[in-house]
């Protein structure tokens, strides 16, 4: 064997070993998730109520100072019938003036320890597959309802037929979201700058 036939060898050989000892087995991995079949929750208006500007002199010093109701249209879309609850989270649960009734309006920007005002929320006219119905709360996570269209925070609010007394299977509802603003009184409220009202409110769909 030439000198340049043993340099071409070596590598053969190597190749060759290392078939030899490769693993005798591999893995398979199996991935996915299970999810529920869904329910998209969508409201006019991209959710948003603006009051515009309020003068601060049409503000009431003695008691609170009613905004005009707003209505947002609201439309759970399901896959399928389902069965579900919208509850309402406080992400300014802080500077409401009653948490277990009322959502916070925020706080004065210029004057942190001074809360704007509520919010307060209702359901009206709810229509669940071209029916009318009756809308329900609960106030322990669903174990027991009652006929209800104030939606208070963390409250669970369903839907049913009329004279039945838990939710029931949906595939779409339209209901109305009305929304009622209220200023703290005026004397409580430092309104030498413009102000900005500030109530942010999440409608969490939860599965029953």
């Amino acid at each position: 064997m030439t000198m340049l036939s043993r340099f071409l060898a070596v590598p053969l050989l190597l190749t060759v070993a290392a078939t030899t000892f490769a693993l005798s087995f591999v893995e398979v991995a199996v991935t996915g998730r299970l999810t529920p079949d869904a329910c998209h929750v969508v409201l006019s208006g991209e959710g948003t109520v603006d009051h515009g500007k309020i003068p601060s002199h049409t503000l009431n010093a003695s008691e609170f100072t009613v905004l005009p109701s707003q209505l947002l249209e609201l439309t759970v879309q399901c896959a399928r019938p389902m069965l579900f609850a919208l509850v309402g989270l406080d992400n300014r649960s802080e500077s409401s003036l009653a948490p277990d009734f009322f959502y916070g309006l925020g706080r004065n920007i210029h004057a942190p320890d001074e809360r704007l005002g509520s919010v307060a929320l209702s359901y009206r006219n709810p229509v669940g597959d071209a029916q009318p119905l009756q809308t329900l709360a609960s106030s322990n996570s669903g174990e027991t309802w009652a006929a209800e269209s104030n939606a208070y925070p963390r409250s669970y609010m369903g839907f049913a037929l009329p004279g039945d007394r838990q939710p029931d299977f949906i595939s779409q509802l339209t209901t109305q979201l009305r929304v009622d603003t209220s200023i703290n009184l005026s004397r409580y409220l430092t309104l030498d700058q413009e102000v900005p009202l500030d109530g942010s409110i999440v409608l969490d769909l939860r599965y029953l």
